[in-house]
């Protein structure tokens, strides 16, 4: 139960700000609200109050990865404190649930890079800080935050710090 609560808090923090926010974020509030609008609608506002701690113009670059850890926590023991406090019968249906939210989350995570360093290229190399995608297609949704600088010298080099889809 300690594993999966923890699974279900990482991907309450994995999907904020990104395209599976909307689903992710309603799955949440359902299994919270257990049929309960009042409740679930005050899940939804705590969903919120953690999108909006882990956006970047809430928090400095340093910060990033200690406020992710943190929410972290906080959803695995929101998870764990749920599931303990269930019956037998609605606790095996919430670890189901929990089960389907966190392969949702995992299905449509894409990739995410954060508080990543410096992106240095010379002599014609590239480099990047942050997430690249290539070859056709894109496999998901990417997210970068807090990426380091990038710097290129030398003809022909290139350095990018955030999100490079390379489709070539």
């Amino acid at each position: 139960m300690t594993a999966l609560a923890a699974a279900g808090g990482s991907a309450v923090v994995q999907a904020a700000g990104t395209d599976a926010w909307t689903g992710l974020r309603r799955r949440v509030a359902e299994i919270f609200g257990r049929g309960d609008s009042t409740r679930a609608a005050a899940e939804l506002e705590r969903l919120e109050a953690t999108a909006q701690t882990l956006l970047p113009a809430t928090s400095g670059a340093g910060d990033a990865a200690s406020l992710r850890l943190r929410q972290e926590g906080v959803w695995a023991g929101r998870f764990e404190a749920l599931l303990e406090g269930l019956d037998e019968e609605d606790r095996e249906r919430t670890v189901t649930e929990l089960r389907e939210l966190v392969a949702f989350a995992t299905a449509t995570a894409g990739d995410a890079a954060f508080a990543t360093g410096t992106a240095v290229a010379q002599e014609g190399g590239s480099a990047v800080t942050g997430v690249k995608n290539t070859g056709p297609g894109r496999r998901g949704p990417a997210r970068a935050a807090y990426t380091g600088d990038a710097e290129a010298t030398g003809a022909g080099s290139s350095a990018v710090t955030g999100i490079v889809n390379d489709n070539r």
